[in-house]
């Protein structure tokens, strides 16, 4: 179960904390930067967006800076780890949340070979690679985080509930999704010195899906920046939305 009000978090460990959180320039990513509380790197492909993202925190309060991030590319990935090497030194909150829907709805008999490498590029293979460059910067934390943004969508036990309704199959998306969860759970068993947690936002109204959601990205955005601050006794390799353990 998460603390719903950690009563020591991340926050407290020292006058600084440190997070860089993927496509930050919009969305939930934007809320997450927004509601960390922490000086946050506000990655985003688009340098433009990014800046104009990170400007707009920081008139808001934020400690914030902009990131050049494009999480399929390594030369990209390698440059933004360079950047909190230099500015910091370390990292203490990774938030893996770029992603992309590709295709949808896309059932998976009408999903190809390479629409669905398109989506995992992003989606699985981005985070990898993101996550695996800031290794080292995250080891020399006192308390790293890691939080991977995940959906409902990824249960299969929810999946194969009958009166659990999630509207149209799809053969990407969903996927890649369940694959990530996958991932969380071997990241946590590996890094027994990190919280390696995903997060479930649950349905948000975001360009993702076609501002079709129920929820706002700010709303969304709260079970991300819980896992991020959580306590030093709080979980670890598990999924999570705002009403506690969502189930594999």
């Amino acid at each position: 179960m998460v603390p719903a009000t950690p009563p020591t978090t991340i926050n407290c460990m020292s006058e600084q904390t440190i997070a860089l959180v993927t496509g930050a320039n919009k969305g939930i990513g934007y809320e997450i930067a927004a509601g960390l509380g922490m000086t946050v790197g506000v990655g985003a492909r688009d340098v433009q967006r990014g800046e104009e993202a990170a400007a707009k925190l920081r008139a808001n309060g934020v400690d914030a800076f902009a990131v050049p991030l494009d999480v399929t590319d390594d030369e990209s990935v390698l440059a933004a780890a360079a950047l909190f090497e230099e500015r910091f030194g370390r990292l203490d909150v990774l938030v893996n949340n770029a992603a992309i829907a590709g295709a949808w709805p896309a059932a998976p008999s009408a999903a190809t070979p390479g629409s669905l490498r398109e989506v995992l590029e992003t989606n699985v293979i981005g985070v990898v690679r993101v996550t695996n460059a800031m290794l080292p910067l995250l080891a020399r934390s006192a308390r790293p985080r890691i939080v991977n943004q995940s959906s409902h969508l990824a249960s299969l036990t929810l999946q194969t509930t009958p009166e659990v309704e999630f509207g149209e199959v799809n053969g990407t998306y969903t996927p890649s999704k369940t694959f990530l969860n996958a991932l969380t759970v071997q990241y946590a068993k590996e890094l027994t010195n990190i919280k390696v947690n995903a997060a479930c936002p649950g349905y948000v109204a975001t360009d993702l899906n076609g501002f079709q959601g129920t929820s706002t990205p700010a709303e969304g955005a709260k079970i991300a920046i819980r896992l991020a601050t959580l306590p030093d006794d709080g979980p670890t390799g598990g999924l999570f939305d705002d009403t506690g353990t969502v189930p594999w």
